[in-house]
């Protein structure tokens, strides 16, 4: 799905805009040369150089960290002496007043995350889709199971997280309304956000309003650096920061770094899809995304010191005991930099955060503009959040659940997948029609993915397992996937995938 043209610039491959991503879809950049000039194409050389000198003086591992700890404490220094450095101020709140309510198992409310209805005229639209019409959409039952969201955890409809939500609005409303910086961050944020940093390792975190606008906030910080520390003048090329990318990142983190691109602060490299060689390669993970290779990662982030930052937007909550995530499951989270990952997938709520140390946090709140820009979310949504990290840690048994869901679905689909999430590719944007109707007259919500999301003939459905849904749920689905799924012979070569 693409590669680097000569002179760096990435053709990006798939832009899965409102698509999830692989769990650990991540961009790096590379450590810098030691004088604080940034990275750019050509900086292998230097890189290596710096490296000899690095070990002559006894300084074993090239020390890549300290290196860019330098370089965000400079663009902080240079912030502070144009009084440009911007913190929050807290509102102050009361707090909860106690712990919310957990449970031993699934209850009724969990129904309520998966049963859906659709109205007629939506129904017949979705039928007509493809040119079919017929007698048989006036049979079609308005009530579905979903099996096309992202709330893995099945918190979306927990009492505790409607209980947050309704008391905190009666008695703040929405709370206020206004940028972070400005007056929206209250100590409800400020919770949210300790409660993050404990969850995935860090020193610190910063809430932001999406997913997408935290991507967008690192991207153009991370950016900054280059102008900063150029002094009021465009930084050269070989001053500005390489940025590699996953062939199969998501849409924010592709429109975050064609944005610092087009301000000419980064210079871009696309490795192919978890392609640890051609990524070593390039410095001396999408609809068909899976688990990052973070263990490679991580050996390369030693050998190299890049920056490693990662999305982690799907594997949040969902993987490792504790539900940190993909670096929890592989047992690296002291090797990332920078873990970015949102609130509307397992937490059932709404948001987004950068998981990081508070040097860069600093440095993302003075520079990200889709941070500083945005309204800060509304109390009601924080407190909620709050609700559904504390039920994740208590309701342990949920994350247990969704990955008894997963091995049920292999066992009867005879499927070699890793995760809630699995694409079935179908081909054609006619043949996603046709499956996404069978879906639908079986009872199922279950979206064709077509393109400009995927690639021409590589149209899919795209499934999800959540801990709401039970086994009798997923043996039915299956059955009405059957004509849909891979001839044994085919599984090898046919795209199904499964990611977090």
């Amino acid at each position: 799905m693409g590669g680097p043209t000569s002179k760096g610039w990435a053709h990006y491959g798939t832009e899965t805009e409102g698509q999830p991503t692989a769990v650990g879809s991540r961009w790096t950049a590379p450590v810098p040369r030691p004088a604080l000039s940034l990275v750019a194409g050509c900086l292998r050389r230097d890189q290596r150089r710096w490296r000899r000198r690095w070990k002559r003086r006894g300084g074993g591992l090239f020390d890549g960290m300290a290196q860019w700890d330098a370089l965000v404490d400079a663009a902080l220094a240079r912030l502070a002496s144009r009084s440009l450095l911007r913190a929050t101020r807290p509102i102050a709140l009361a707090p909860p007043p106690a712990p919310p309510e957990t449970f031993p198992g699934p209850g009724p409310w969990d129904r309520a995350a998966v049963e859906i209805r659709l109205d007629r005229a939506t129904l017949h639209q979705w039928l007509a889709e493809g040119g079919e019409a017929s007698g048989q959409e006036e049979e079609v039952d308005e009530k579905l199971i979903l099996f096309s969201g992202n709330d893995y955890m099945g918190l979306s409809s927990h009492p505790a997280i409607r209980n947050a939500a309704v008391k905190a609005a009666e008695e703040y409303g929405m709370g206020p309304r206004g940028s972070a910086l400005i007056c929206g961050y209250t100590t409800y944020h400020k919770m949210v956000e300790e409660s993050l940093a404990e969850l995935k390792k860090k020193e610190d975190c910063l809430l932001c309003p999406t997913g997408f606008s935290a991507n967008m906030a690192v991207m153009t910080a991370l950016g900054n650096i280059s102008s900063l520390l150029a002094a009021g003048r465009k930084p050269a090329e070989d001053e500005r920061i390489a940025v590699f990318s996953d062939a199969l990142n998501h849409a924010s983190i592709i429109d975050g770094i064609r944005l610092v691109e087009r301000q000419q602060e980064v210079v871009a490299f696309v490795y192919k899809h978890c392609d640890m060689s051609h990524l070593e390669f390039l410095l001396l993970f999408s609809m068909d995304g899976d688990f990052a290779p973070l263990p490679e990662l991580v050996k390369l982030r030693r050998k190299y010191g890049f920056l490693l930052v990662i999305d982690d937007a799907h594997g949040t909550l969902v993987c490792g005991e504790n539900g940190g995530g993909a670096p929890e499951l592989f047992e690296c989270e002291n090797e990332i930099d920078i873990s970015v990952g949102t609130l509307s997938k397992a937490a059932g709520c709404q948001g987004g955060f950068i998981a990081c140390s508070t040097r860069w946090k600093r440095l993302i709140q003075s520079r990200g503009r889709s941070f500083i820009f945005s309204t800060a979310l509304p109390v009601p949504v924080v407190a909620s959040v709050y609700a559904a990290l504390y039920v994740s840690r208590k309701e342990g048994w949920r994350r247990s659940l969704i990955w008894r869901h997963v091995q049920y679905f292999a066992s009867l689909t005879k499927l070699n997948i890793t995760s809630p999430i699995i694409s079935i590719v179908v081909g054609s944007e006619k043949a996603a029609l046709r499956a996404g109707r069978d879906m639908l007259r079986s009872g199922f919500h279950v979206t064709p993915i077509r393109p400009p999301t995927v690639p021409p003939n590589s149209c899919r459905l795209r499934i999800t397992l959540s801990a709401s849904h039970s086994s009798d749920d997923i043996k039915r689905l299956v059955d009405a996937l059957t004509p849909w799924l891979p001839h044994k012979h085919d599984v090898q070569i046919y795209s199904v995938a499964s990611k977090l």
